[in-house]
């Protein structure tokens, strides 16, 4: 696994599930004793410090709820919910195409995407940064910011506030990375494409 793809599944897990689902306890422990900091592949320090200050999944699980679950939540995590015309079954349909296999959750859910392109990077070949890359430029980034900052604005506890500031300028920095790793050719296509 990568640095690209660790820092999709880091993140998207965290957004994705209950702090106080067991999966997340080892994560939960690296953040709490400062080892994600050692580990992270970008320049974020400060960012992590300051969600290691707020690291207790037991204090989190209701700011979650209140967040991210049900109906009323403060904010929706579906991209549907920000993207005129948009709807779940596009991105299913998307990953399905590249051989992904998908539960029963929605796979419009933010951290669920996030976890999707972890996924498109473990098993992607030489040609697949133009899947990864469309992941992030239509299924992403049209709507992230939005969501992002809702969550900054709604968040009670530094730790979803300070979540969001990290995906946010890793979100960015791994759709920099994508750009580095396109073939010449491809490139040049996008380029005659603006």
């Amino acid at each position: 696994m990568n640095e690209f793809s660790i820092v999709c599944r880091v993140l998207g897990t965290l957004f994705y599930r209950q702090p106080q689902d067991p999966l997340l306890v080892p994560l939960f422990g690296l953040i709490q004793d400062g080892k994600l900091r050692e580990h992270w592949p970008l320049e974020q320090s400060a960012l992590l410090i300051r969600l290691q200050e707020s690291a207790n999944p037991e204090t989190l699980a209701a700011e979650f709820n209140h967040l991210f679950v049900g109906s009323e939540c403060a904010v929706s995590p579906f991209r549907s919910d920000y993207v005129e015309g948009a709807n779940e079954m596009d991105v299913r349909t998307f990953l399905q195409q590249r051989g992904m296999p998908l539960g029963d959750g929605p796979a419009d859910h933010f951290g669920a995407m996030l976890l999707a392109a972890s996924w498109l990077e473990d098993q992607s070949t030489e040609d697949e940064v133009t899947a990864q890359i469309t992941l992030f430029d239509e299924f992403l980034f049209p709507w992230c910011g939005k969501f992002l900052g809702k969550v900054e604005a709604h968040a009670t506890s530094g730790f979803y506030r300070t979540l969001s500031e990290i995906s946010r300028e890793a979100l960015q920095a791994m759709r920099d990375e994508l750009e580095e790793q396109l073939p010449d050719d491809l490139e040049d296509d996008e380029e005659d494409d603006q």
